[in-house]
């Protein structure tokens, strides 16, 4: 199946919260991956430069959630204690295991601990208001969602506890995967913590641009979360 790669802003009057941070085009060529637009030029063009974002959400820190870290100099990280120690034990001795990792992106996030620059979580943590962290380990062991509070109730961005709707809907994971029984533990918490079963996003899904309304900014494409979606999606949840 195809699919998509997202980075999330989450934007209140009070404040500007990204989540993940994509990847580089360096990145994109050595993995014959296809980079439609770079994420911070896509944040430029919806009017928010990266030196004005003070918190970034690492979901965790596979190669297309955590790259361009060094964009965003004003930024605290959020990050789990068991992704780090995950991606930084002994694992990764494991060719198979350290695949979808960039060394480079994990050595500097190394370096933003010792600037005192990352926030650690090990579990559940409201961060600021209506936004929240929960470990949902499985694709890798210190994976993170993120529940919002929206005007259309609590979205959670599963990131990539699921990669598709069509991994919950089959009760099939997608194969990249540290442990399979966290990860069927992961989506029952995964709707346990979303206002419905639509409040669930997918982290790769190309559907999620189909079903929701999208956000008018030239040259990205943006979809807006907070807002129902335009079509009843098919297929049955099973979580």
């Amino acid at each position: 199946m195809p699919i998509d790669y997202f980075v999330w802003v989450l934007r209140s009057p009070e404040r500007i919260v990204l989540v993940d941070t994509g990847f580089t085009e360096a990145a994109a060529r050595a993995r014959g991956r296809t980079l439609l637009i770079d994420p911070v030029r896509a944040l430029r063009l919806m009017g928010i430069g990266p030196e004005a974002i003070a918190d970034v959400i690492v979901t965790h820190l596979h190669y297309d959630h955590a790259g361009n870290l060094s964009a965003f100099p004003n930024a605290r990280f959020h990050l789990q204690d068991g992704e780090m120690a995950f991606a930084t034990g002994r694992c990764m001795c494991h060719q198979r295991m350290r695949a979808p990792f960039d060394v480079e992106d994990i050595v500097t996030m190394v370096r933003r601990v010792h600037d005192g620059r990352v926030v650690f979580t090990d579990g559940d943590a409201d961060l600021f208001p209506g936004i929240s962290v929960h470990r949902a380990p499985g694709h890798t062991d210190g994976l993170q969602c993120v529940r919002v509070s929206t005007a259309r109730g609590d979205v959670v961005l599963a990131s990539d506890a699921a990669h598709l709707y069509a991994n919950m809907d089959r009760a099939n994971p997608y194969p990249i995967i540290s442990n399979l029984g966290q990860a069927f533990e992961s989506w029952r918490r995964l709707h346990a913590l979303a206002a419905s079963p639509d409040h669930v996003i997918p982290g790769h899904d190309p559907e999620v641009l189909r079903l929701y309304p999208r956000l008018p900014v030239p040259g990205v494409e943006v979809a807006q979360l907070h807002l129902p979606p335009l079509a009843r999606r098919q297929g049955t949840i099973r979580p």
